[in-house]
């Protein structure tokens, strides 16, 4: 009973994460801080996506209370969960998008609402492969 009150909380505290990181990439790209002519703007987005998927590793090494090999461990695995989700939900959203709405070149090019949804869509992916990783890792401890 106590491991389904536990995973409950944690399941309701990584829904938190992913709201804030959505609304957080959306506020980014809202104001103009994600620049669409430069490296920076891809710098920008993945700094987004490293900070989302850095929060779900800190946030399940300190609530599961691990020692030092544990945090390391919970970093390492959900950046790696991240990479592999941010790609696969990058490539998805972009074909989903591209049937939908018509792209004028890339997403960045086209901007607007359809950006939005790809930056949402893609954050969300980063943070499920981040915590799907991290639940695959503590099924082995």
């Amino acid at each position: 009973m106590a491991d389904a009150t536990d995973r409950a909380e944690w399941t309701n505290l990584v829904q938190y994460i992913t709201l804030l990181a959505v609304i957080g990439i959306l506020l980014l790209q809202w104001t103009g801080s994600i620049p669409l002519a430069s490296v920076g703007g891809s710098m920008t987005i993945a700094l987004a996506f490293f900070a989302a998927a850095l929060a779900v590793g800190i946030h399940e090494a300190w609530t599961k209370k691990r020692g030092v090999f544990g945090w390391i461990v919970n970093i390492v695995v959900s950046f790696v969960g991240a990479f592999v989700a941010a790609q696969i939900g990058g490539m998805v959203m972009a074909m989903l998008l591209g049937g939908v709405a018509n792209l004028d070149g890339s997403l960045a090019k086209t901007g607007g609402l359809v950006m939005s949804v790809a930056l949402a869509g893609g954050i969300v992916a980063t943070i499920l492969g981040s915590w799907g990783a991290l639940l695959i890792v503590n099924r082995w401890r």
